[in-house]
């Protein structure tokens, strides 16, 4: 399940980033939250972080969105191909 996929892009610091959230169940009944990130383009870097319940990792990913949108990060637009970060 993807929560959000964000953009920063600013053509004047030839800056073009993308920000990958994902939620996911694990077999012990824990939630991850999946981060990817890098250069639009590229298949970037990835972190894993696993929570005990639903609530706890949405709160994280929820940080780390706010994080993101006071970097200036956006939503991405809905049509665009997201298989390798684009």
């Amino acid at each position: 399940m993807v929560l959000a996929h964000l953009h920063r892009i600013d053509a004047d610091a030839n800056m073009s980033r993308f920000y990958c959230i994902d939620l996911a169940a694990t077999l012990f009944g824990e939630v991850t939250v999946l981060r990817r990130w890098g250069r639009i383009g590229t298949c970037g870097r990835t972190s894993l972080e696993t929570w005990p319940s639903a609530g706890e990792a949405e709160a994280s990913a929820n940080r780390t969105l706010r994080q993101k949108s006071r970097r200036g990060y956006s939503l991405a637009e809905p049509s665009r191909n997201r298989g390798n970060g684009a």
